[in-house]
């Protein structure tokens, strides 16, 4: 997989270095020549390729290929400007898949499909539903928003007195648009069948759809894990 990276400051670095070790054609591109230093001119350091320019220009992203690019991961320290690099990678350049990072959590409602966003991640968001997650059982917890935001990973710790205690996994009455996808019991991942019982103590993540009816659906799954 051929993976576009802009923005070299921390976050990027440490993408680039993992997709790099996992076999991936990776390019990262920065505006500051301080942060790309000799690493520039397409030299590749440690199965990585730097570019020193403004991914924000379509002439630039034209002269780095980004045509041949699969994934473009727009993480620069701007909110702005990854939207801008966001919209450009997939309305200029048909990129099929789009991850932005959110720096500022007010501005996430704009990291959606209208600016090029298929996916989009707000680390304060990320970080508060964590702490959230580790004190609050019995509660239902929004980890991770996909396809901006039409569809939810939630996280619900059960408790003593959840109505889904000992019950199959196909018996939970969840509605047709969510689907759990893993159950961590014990420090332990669990993927579950239909037939799987779940336990007090589980942690139960459910992939939402929300349609028209996201209150509805939302509804439903507190009725049937939270009480």
């Amino acid at each position: 997989m051929k993976v576009l990276i802009a923005g070299a400051g921390s976050v990027g670095r440490h993408m680039a270095e993992q997709l790099a070790l996992s076999g991936h054609d990776v390019r990262i591109v920065d505006v500051e020549p301080s942060v790309v230093g000799d690493k520039a001119d397409g030299g590749p350091i440690d199965g990585v390729t730097w570019f020193l320019g403004d991914a924000c220009e379509v002439g630039f992203l034209n002269k780095i290929g980004i045509e041949t690019i699969d994934v473009v991961a727009a993480v620069t320290g701007d909110d702005e400007d990854n939207l801008v690099i966001s919209l450009l990678s997939k309305q200029e350049f048909a990129v099929p898949r789009v991850v932005a990072r959110v720096n500022n959590p007010k501005n996430e409602w704009m990291f959606n499909e209208m600016w090029g966003v298929d996916m989009s991640v707000s680390t304060p968001h990320l970080l508060t539903a964590l702490v959230e997650e580790a004190v609050n059982v019995g509660s239902m917890v929004r980890l991770l928003s996909l396809e901006g935001g039409k569809t939810h990973l939630v996280e619900v710790t059960l408790a003593p007195d959840s109505p889904a205690l000992k019950k199959e996994v196909g018996g939970l009455g969840l509605p047709r648009e969510a689907a759990v996808v893993a159950l961590v019991r014990a420090g332990h991942v669990i993927v579950p069948r239909n037939d799987t019982v779940v336990q007090g103590g589980d942690e139960v993540l459910v992939l939402v759809s929300l349609g028209s009816e996201a209150e509805a659906t939302d509804a439903a799954i507190r009725a049937a894990l939270v009480g």
